[in-house]
């Protein structure tokens, strides 16, 4: 799978973890950056993974910054994106499975790195269920 990946300053180091997880995986990785803790903008990450994702060239984005939240409002401001953030495991095969999330989020300073990678396990294998849930995706696009 090709997976486009992003982080802001405070979510470097779990990005770093989770894209050396993903090249381990066997997955193609697009990494947009950061590449250094130097003070960054999360949008500036979150919008060229989502544009990545919404033009197909990139399967699923992760993000990842001090919450979670900068990069999903950011990420969902591209049309065909749907980034929800991840905080469970249950949570986030609900999301795949009824939202058909193609961008998962995470909150560096609330997520250690060995439940991100079962999230982001989850997030990968997890197929959309389609039927009603289509309908209501239909609706908010």
């Amino acid at each position: 799978m090709r997976i486009a990946i992003g982080a802001d300053h405070a979510g470097l180091r779990l990005k770093e973890h989770l894209r050396e997880k993903l090249t381990r995986d066997g997955h193609q990785v697009v990494d947009h950056g950061t590449y250094t803790d130097g003070a960054t903008d999360y949008p500036d990450y979150a919008i060229p993974v989502a544009r990545d994702v919404a033009a197909g060239r990139a399967d699923k984005g992760i993000l990842v910054c001090s919450t979670g939240v900068g990069m999903s409002i950011s990420a969902n401001k591209v049309p065909g994106v749907r980034a929800a953030l991840g905080t469970s495991l249950e949570e986030v095969e609900l999301v795949r499975g009824h939202n058909d999330a193609n961008v998962l989020t995470f909150g560096a300073k609330y997520v250690k790195p060995e439940e991100a990678d079962a999230m982001l396990d989850v997030f990968l294998a997890t197929a959309f269920e389609g039927g009603r849930h289509a309908r209501r995706l239909e609706k908010i696009a």
